[in-house]
């Protein structure tokens, strides 16, 4: 079973608010990140075909920004991949046999997100709108680095307060990643029909 197949199980899933896929999350992306007004949970997705060479990395970028993490899997994964997991890691299943998703145990609440990562999530002109709101009157010339270092280090912004406008900006970015994909999906097939036509027009010489 592959990532497509297993995605499509998860999706009905996701109740409230928006789900997005392949969203850069520190060093890596997680695969699905369900988006309501009150939570950010993550999703990684294991097929058949992939491995679990990067799950110690995903999980710790994971574990800095979403309030819920799960690894969605297959069968063959399960035995090697719990070991590897905190308890509060959440874990579905997805049996070659079924047509869904399995919990083999439901995902806890993570208590370990931090402002400087979760700040990451968004743009840095975001993140200084941010600031600027809340009277950090020298925030619109800090760089990205700056940024890090302040949320750090500042007791004057609350994680709530934060990771509410994160979940809010990445709620209102939707439509603007969906109209995105679209023209990419466009240009995609408009390059697929050149290069089709081309190579019809080799073959009839």
């Amino acid at each position: 079973m592959n990532d497509p197949e297993i995605r499509a199980r998860l999706y009905p899933l996701l109740l409230g608010g928006v789900y997005i896929d392949e969203l850069p999350t520190g060093t890596t992306r997680a695969d699905v990140v369900h988006i309501t007004e009150a939570f950010m949970h993550g999703y990684e997705v294991k097929g058949d075909g992939d491995t679990l060479a990067r799950v110690e990395n995903q999980l710790r970028c994971y574990a800095e920004v979403y309030d819920f993490v799960t690894f969605v899997v297959t069968e063959k994964h399960l035995p090697k991949l719990l070991p590897r997991l905190p308890e509060w890691v959440g874990v579905l299943v997805a049996p070659a046999d079924g047509l869904g998703l399995r919990e083999h145990r439901p995902a806890g609440y993570n208590a370990t997100v931090q402002r400087a990562p979760l700040a990451a999530l968004l743009w840095v002109e975001e993140i200084k709108q941010f600031l600027l709101a809340r009277g950090l009157a020298g925030a619109s010339t800090l760089r990205q680095r700056e940024i890090a270092a302040f949320l750090r280090t500042t007791h004057t912004v609350s994680l709530s307060s934060l990771a509410q406008y994160v979940r809010e900006r990445l709620m209102a970015r939707l439509p603007e990643r969906l109209a995105l994909r679209k023209e990419r999906r466009a240009e995609r097939e408009r390059l697929a029909g050149l290069r089709a036509r081309r190579a019809a027009r080799r073959k009839r010489r």
